[in-house]
């Protein structure tokens, strides 16, 4: 009985070792160079536009230029530079590079489907398409509705969401990722960097919540609260506060889980080391930016960097993620070849999804 344990556990080893190398190899035969830096230079622009976004919340530029999609009437991209005053420099500039991301995104849905032959990979492409354009439509409502709360925290909302999209075609589309032989197939890890990356995300959306109803400084001490470790007296913004509070400890000890578990685990895998210990520096920068936001009186260019920095904790644990996601999806991959053939095709259209 031990012995037929032992032979079908061989089986399934060499099996899964076949499907790696096999997976391996159909990645490598779908190497774009030009095509991935693209992709990195438009998630590279994603980080600038949730900076510019940031700071018109900062600075609350967002009434600065109240109609849209003009400008004081003026098309968007013919409106004077010398007009961008005050407020108007923010909440243009805000919207010029998210024209700019917007066109840029165009090409890579298009180019993304000519050049991917991964099928799922080409619906990201398009999926990231149909996330800017309903982006820009929120920023638009937005104005046109004086800033309701509900809307506004769905612009934030949807800008991180835009982010992963764009990072995660920067990653599936790497030389790295393509050319993985032998991916870690660790199921922990799958569930404690899964549970970080929603964790992160929901926490951006409790901060975006607390920006957009002025709940900031509700709390106006930090780390305690009015002198206490719970607050004394409530209401809906000191809640939206200490739950943003909460968020961070629970953010915090899910980061170090995971990077834990990678260093202790892991420590050989370079793509899995390097954004475990890029996620402890974000987070660290995070915690200490919070507690500068309130002790500045949330101060416009320390309130931005916290913002963007969030995005960077999200996009640095989404990585680790997917990476440790990368064994399973690749032997998924693999037997959908091998079944299509095993049918009497040719596994063409397998090979694509």
């Amino acid at each position: 009985m031990t012995e037929s344990r032992g032979a079908r556990n061989a089986e399934r080893t060499a099996e899964r070792a076949n499907l790696d190398s096999r997976a391996s190899s159909l990645a490598q035969r779908t190497a774009n160079p030009w095509h991935h830096r693209y992709v990195k230079l438009v998630t590279a622009c994603t980080v600038l536009l949730i900076a510019a976004g940031g700071l018109v919340t900062s600075t609350d530029s967002g009434l600065s230029v109240p109609d849209w999609p003009t400008t004081y009437g003026w098309n968007m991209f013919t409106f004077p530079l010398s007009r961008m005053v005050g407020g108007i420099r923010y909440e243009h500039s805000h919207r010029l590079i998210a024209s700019t991301v917007g066109f840029m995104t165009i090409i890579v849905a298009v180019w993304t489907w000519w050049v991917e032959p991964r099928r799922w990979v080409r619906r990201l492409g398009f999926a990231a398409l149909g996330a800017v354009i309903l982006q820009g439509v929120l920023g638009g409502i937005t104005v046109l509705f004086f800033l309701p709360p509900a809307i506004s925290i769905g612009h934030a909302a949807l800008a991180q969401l835009f982010f992963c999209i764009t990072l995660t075609l920067a990653l599936v589309t790497s030389p790295g990722w393509k050319a993985a032989a032998a991916p870690v197939d660790d199921p922990m890890l799958r569930r404690v960097a899964a549970l970080t990356t929603m964790l992160a995300y929901m926490q951006i959306l409790v901060g975006a919540t607390m920006r957009h109803t002025d709940a900031g400084l509700a709390i106006p001490d930090f780390p305690l609260a009015f002198g206490h470790v719970i607050p004394p007296v409530w209401n809906a913004k000191i809640a939206i506060h200490f739950a943003h509070r909460v968020g961070a400890l629970l953010v915090t000890v899910a980061a170090l889980a995971t990077a834990g578990h990678v260093i202790y685990h892991h420590h050989t895998r370079r793509e899995l080391v390097r954004p475990a210990m890029l996620l402890l520096f974000f987070l660290s920068m995070q915690v200490t930016l919070g507690a500068f936001v309130v002790w500045s009186g949330k101060d416009p260019v320390i309130n931005t960097t916290h913002v963007v920095n969030g995005a960077l904790v999200l996009g640095t644990s989404l990585v680790l993620t997917l990476r440790s996601l990368q064994a399973t999806m690749l032997r998924s991959r693999v037997r959908g070849v091998a079944d299509s053939h095993v049918q009497g095709f040719p596994g063409a259209e397998a090979a694509r999804s």
